[in-house]
Formats: structure tokens, sequence, C-alpha cells
């Protein structure tokens, strides 16, 4: 098959963690052709989506890690597969390339569905939920804000539409920086913040369970550096080898179908203790540790599902 990436530059990737570089390395593997674009090159053209870039091949040799072909543009539509993989966070520009790569699929399949990204964001998916997940208020107004916080007293507070770790507050019963903090990020953008009970939890981890196409497929747990509460492998998160509960295969089980159906292919799902946080939809990562960990290749699983729906 021809396959797209549109992601980030893949030239600076760490090719021992980077789930896309996998993806790619799988893919050509199994005797795909590669192209590579940013999501700056994509383009409506006349009634084509177009994309900028460069045909591309992998190998494991961190910084010889790429090789790229001469420039070229080429029509999406050519393409059996189009990969949304750049990193968030979630505005107006990562809407659009969904709403571009719309008019394309499912003749060229984009994975994942670009307009269930679009409308299932990962921090408000997980509101379909209620029962799986900690108590959350999403607002903009620090009134609002203020009483839950009052009311449940040991609070994260994020960006709405953040990842990596960035910008996460843990506000303790004592904190008396919410003010300041809503000044800080009211001065960004005019998104709003999400507020989400304190799991303590947490100092022993927090799970990131891999889905490939509404099947859980594993999980590694990710325990945060010392002093931090925040356990992104982007801000020092040590992953560690876990097995999935029986509260994981639940939370699975509710989660999957929906998945599945609306053309998630590979997910990220994070659960603290028993409790559903996010639902990673965007450019999920975590199948390289948990390939290392348990010694299944799930980039070949992710690969087999993609080949399924295209037979």
């Amino acid at each position: 098959m021809k396959i797209a990436f549109q992601m980030d530059p893949i030239g600076s990737v760490d090719i021992n963690a980077d789930s896309s570089f996998r993806l790619a390395e799988e893919a050509q593997a199994r005797g795909h052709e590669l192209f590579f674009y940013t999501p700056d090159k994509l383009a409506y053209e006349e009634g084509k989506v177009t994309a900028r870039g460069y045909p591309f091949t992998v190998k494991r040799v961190q910084g010889d890690h790429v090789a790229f072909g001469e420039e070229i543009t080429v029509d999406l539509a050519d393409y059996d597969v189009v990969w949304l993989r750049q990193d968030p966070p979630f505005d107006m520009s990562y809407i659009t390339t969904t709403h571009i790569l719309d008019r394309i699929h499912p003749g060229t399949l984009v994975v994942n569905d670009p307009f269930w990204v679009r409308n299932y964001p990962e921090k408000l998916l997980v509101l379909d939920f209620p029962d799986l997940t900690p108590p959350t208020t999403i607002a903009r107004d620090l009134e609002t804000l203020k009483a839950f916080k009052a009311k449940h007293g040991d609070i994260i507070l994020k960006p709405l539409y953040g990842n990596g770790g960035a910008g996460v507050f843990r506000l303790g019963p004592d904190d008396r920086n919410m003010t300041s903090l809503h000044e800080l990020f009211s001065g960004i953008n005019r998104e709003p913040l999400i507020a989400q009970k304190f799991l303590p939890v947490v100092s022993a981890g927090d799970k990131r369970v891999i889905l490939v196409d509404g099947e859980p497929v594993g999980a590694i747990n990710r325990v945060p550096a010392k002093g931090e509460t925040r356990s992104n492998m982007h801000v020092g998160g040590r992953p560690e080898k876990c097995e999935l509960t029986a509260r994981d295969l639940e939370i699975c089980a509710r989660i999957g179908p929906l998945l599945k159906e609306k053309g998630q292919v590979f997910v990220g799902i994070d659960v603290i203790g028993d409790w559903l946080t996010e639902i990673n939809v965007t450019s999920p990562t975590g199948i390289q540790e948990l390939e290392r960990f348990d010694g299944v290749n799930i980039a070949e699983k992710i690969w087999e599902a993609i080949e399924a729906r295209k037979a």
C-alpha cells in the first residue's frame, strides 16, 4: 500500500520511544511505500487534497534513522492510508487538518478517523462515561472552578487541549494559586480549563492502556519522578511493566465498541487506580515501551487492523 504520515518532523524523533517511527518501521517491513509531510504542507487545491513532502525510508540508527527522496507534491486521494499523527495542542490548526482530510476519507483511510478525532478530544470523550471517571469540571469561569476546588479540596487543573503533561498543576487543600493560574491561562487563550479531583494513588503510577480497534492489547505503568505529580514520559515519568487488571478490562469493554465503530484504530487510555482520566485519540504513544515489556509486536497488530479495513 501507499502510506502517508502527517506528523511533526521525523528527523528529530527518539527512535526508541516514538510511536510514529515504530509504525513507519513496521509498515516498511510489510512492503508498504512511505511518504512524509508536516501538517503545514497539507492543502486543498481546486478539488484535490494535496501534500508537499518526501518519500522516505527508515532504519533503527538514531541520527541516521530516516532517508528522504526528492520533495514532491502528491494527491492524497491516490494513497491507501494517511496517518494523522501530529502532536497536539488541539487548536484550530489541528482541527482544520481534520476538516481537509475528511474530504478523502474513507476512500483513503485516515487513521484515526478525522471526523471523530475532531469530535472526541481526549479530555472530552471521557465525559460520556461519568461513572468511570473521577469528579470533573470543565469551565472558563473562575467562580465555577473555585467552587469545584472548595468541594474536593485537592485537585488537578490543566489545559483542556494540551498534551504531554504541559501546564498540569496540582492545587492542594491549602493552595492559593487558583486565581493566578486562571489569569495565566486566560492570557494565553480563550479555552476552558479542566479540573479533576486529585487521585493520591497516582504516586503508584498512571497506567497507559493501548487499544487496537477497540480491543486492549496491553499496558504500561508510568511512575512520576520524585517530587512530581505528572507521570507523562515527556516530563520524566518512568515506564514500568504492568498487567491489565479486571477494572482495566471493564473500562475497555465499555469504551472499546464505540472506539471501533468510530474508526479509532490506535487509542491510548489513561487509568489512575480504578479511574479513567483520558482517552487519547490524536497521536497516542506507548507502543515501543509496551513491545519491550511484553515482547508483543503491537505495531503489527495495528497494521493488521488497518489492512483488514482496506481488504
